[in-house]
């Protein structure tokens, strides 16, 4: 099953969810600073020169692209806390999560706090065994390493790096708070029953998302993706134009309250 960026069918996207926003990175050189930068963007970005530069202009592009589509304000009224850009300044009440990797940036906002975003190259897996004996539980380790799928164990990694994104935490000490077991059952360190998480193929990469749903204990559907014409090579805070893209879908899941034995 194939989903479209287009894709208005209910049983696939559900409009009452966050949207995931894409955009890859406009190929150039050195590229001169926007004036729409706040001050602390300007002060990090000029800590960075050549392919990191363009990076993080994207992403700080793609944030006012989703605030701006999520709240149907101006996007060149849009802007992020100075930070971490974990949720908005103008307008205010909007969490976000940002990703980025190999030339593809991804952002997702939303009302409702407690998001988590992040990408992969599919093909990205080097020394995936060494990763798992060290980080991973035993459990874990079991079943990976049983299966010697690397495809497995990426879709694992993204979702741990979404659920510490979207539970605000870092990943020392922090990989075994989800625990993802055999067919990608989870469970995490939370109290409630309120989180889901969304893995698909998109774009040569894996996306996964990880939401807390205000309240619901499950929500029929997937998020949305969108890709959205790259940056002009100045950086242009226009309203981006969409593209067609395609996902497929690999993780649908509730993240379930853990219950372990010692």
């Amino acid at each position: 099953m194939a989903g479209s960026s287009n894709d208005s069918n209910p049983e696939r996207v559900s409009s009452l969810m966050p949207q995931i926003w894409l955009c890859h990175e406009t190929p150039g050189g050195d590229p001169a600073v926007p004036e729409w930068l706040i001050d602390y963007e300007r002060e990090t970005v000029a800590k960075f020169g050549g392919p990191r530069k363009r990076e993080y202009l994207t992403s700080r592009w793609l944030i006012r692209q989703a605030i701006s589509r999520t709240s149907g304000e101006p996007v060149t009224d849009c802007r992020p806390v100075p930070g971490r850009p974990n949720r908005s300044a103008v307008p205010s009440g909007f969490s976000l999560s940002l990703s980025h990797s190999h030339g593809l940036s991804a952002c997702v906002a939303s009302p409702v706090a407690g998001l988590g975003v992040d990408i992969e190259p599919l093909q990205r897996h080097p020394q995936w065994h060494k990763v798992v004996k060290r980080w991973f539980t035993p459990r874990e380790q079991e079943w990976l390493f049983r299966a010697d799928d690397p495809g497995n164990f990426l879709v694992s990694w993204t979702l741990k790096e979404a659920w510490l994104k979207a539970t605000g935490r870092g990943i020392a000490n922090n990989l075994q708070t989800l625990e993802v077991l055999e067919g990608f059952e989870l469970y995490g360190d939370q109290d409630d029953s309120h989180w889901s998480a969304y893995c698909y193929e998109c774009e040569g990469f894996l996306v996964t998302l990880v939401c807390r749903q205000s309240g619901a204990t499950g929500q029929p559907g997937w998020p949305s993706i969108q890709l959205l014409q790259p940056p002009a090579e100045d950086f242009g805070l226009g309203e981006a134009e969409d593209l067609d893209t395609y996902w497929e879908p690999r993780v649908q899941r509730i993240i379930h309250p853990a219950t372990r034995t010692e």
